[in-house]
């Protein structure tokens, strides 16, 4: 296996606790004194933490939660979440990034984390690549007041690996892993899913294989795994020897590729007939939007309902139809088809439409029983609206119902993330 091993040096940063350390940093507060989580409590109890400050991480407060499930005696400062204001600390903190790196040896994998690779600068600066990463973390600091945490490997896996597992516990947040390191800083790892790119189904099929750390998976044998995971099982074992051939300079492999569109709403109050109409069509605009944006046409389509936390349940089906479509009203269609089959009456809290099943746009084929008028109408007609909302904002033009009480659009589209800019 030696000669599948990269020996590069890699940076892997993160931002601590960004979102909650920017409020820090606004505020003049110390994150790892201060009590502070990022949501907007206006929205009730049911709303969604974003970050808690490593302060509150100490005592056991997760990262992801609802506002209901905080602690109650610990003084704790809500925040709103303010994305245009996290937006510009990321740009900023990445321009730092490029005073010691060029564009093209970085990654921007999210915006509180990034890769770069020294490989070629290390000479250049006359100093190692620790010391080269404690130099571009108090460099952070000293502009920003955001703490980072730095893993350093000869791949970008084991620069995440290191990150993840070691990086943010290390006095000095910096982590530096070798091949030589998997046997006792990786394999004794468990539960399964701590190690990164293991998700909670797949810990369980492996559990159920008799696997429980990742030391079991490095000593199974790859043709076991293979054979019940495909090419991802394969890719699974050589990772947990820390084999990774992904190549830094080759972002546009790296990225994955988008295999569905959706979008999901968590609504401010119970809705139901008929005003929940004017939610699903919002929501199918914006998908089908993407769908022309990207020349792409979708064969499936997928709704689920969400009820309110008084009543529980719901449901998520899906429709294939007949021919891959990009136009509203024939996603439109199918999600009414699927509302009307499985709704039962219950207040509404949360909707869900995604596309899947995507191919490029082709040559539409009419059927027997469409307008052909009409359907390419109304594609001439949202390909002008498209036009209008790029040139001119999101707001710039919207269905008249978006004048009703029922609609959210106009609130969601002077959002960015989905929470207030």
């Amino acid at each position: 296996m030696d000669e599948y091993r990269l020996h590069k040096q890699i940076m892997c940063i993160d931002l601590k606790s960004f979102f909650a350390s920017v409020e820090c940093s606004l505020l003049g507060l110390d994150p790892f004194t201060t009590p502070l989580v990022v949501a907007d409590k206006s929205r009730g109890g049911g709303s969604i933490v974003l970050a808690v400050t490593p302060y509150l991480k100490k005592l056991g407060v997760p990262s992801r939660c609802r506002v209901f499930e905080l602690p109650q005696n610990v003084g704790i400062i809500y925040q709103k979440p303010r994305m245009e204001k996290y937006l510009e600390y990321s740009t900023k903190i990445v321009e730092i990034y490029l005073r010691f790196v060029s564009e093209e040896d970085m990654y921007v994998y999210s915006i509180d984390e990034v890769f770069m690779d020294f490989t070629q600068y290390i000479e250049y600066y006359k100093t190692d690549i620790v010391s080269l990463a404690k130099k571009i973390i108090q460099t952070i600091y000293e502009e920003t007041k955001v703490y980072s945490t730095v893993g350093i490997g000869p791949n970008m896996l084991m620069a995440k690996l290191a990150l993840d597992l070691e990086s943010k516990r290390a006095p000095d947040f910096i982590a530096k892993w070798d091949y030589e390191d998997l046997p006792t800083k990786l394999w004794p790892v468990k539960p399964l899913s701590e190690m990164w790119g293991i998700g909670r189904n797949m810990e369980v099929r492996l559990n159920q294989m008799g696997f429980y750390q990742i030391g079991d998976i490095a000593n199974a044998k790859v043709e076991r795994l293979k054979k019940k995971f495909g090419v991802i099982g394969e890719e699974l074992y050589y990772h947990t020897h820390g084999i990774d051939m992904s190549i830094l300079q080759h972002k546009d492999r790296v990225r994955p590729v988008s295999k569905s569109y959706g979008i999901g709403q968590t609504l401010f109050h119970d809705y139901y007939q008929p005003e929940i109409y004017q939610i699903i069509i919002e929501m199918v605009d914006d998908v089908a939007r993407r769908l022309r944006g990207s020349q792409k046409t979708a064969r499936t389509i997928h709704f689920g309902i969400g009820y309110s936390k008084d009543t529980g349940g719901g449901f998520s089906r899906q429709l294939t139809l007949p021919q891959p479509v990009q136009n509203e009203s024939a996603i439109y269609q199918a999600c009414l088809y699927l509302f009307h089959e499985y709704y039962d009456g219950e207040p509404i809290r949360r909707v869900h439409v995604s596309v899947t099943g995507l191919q490029p746009k082709q040559e539409y084929q009419f059927s027997l029983f469409e307008n052909v008028e009409e359907v390419i109408k109304e594609q001439q007609l949202f390909a002008a609206i498209d036009e209008v909302k790029y040139r001119f904002g999101k707001n710039a033009v919207n269905r008249a119902s978006s004048e009703t009480d029922a609609s959210t659009i106009k609130a969601r589209n002077d959002m960015i993330g989905g929470h207030h800019a």
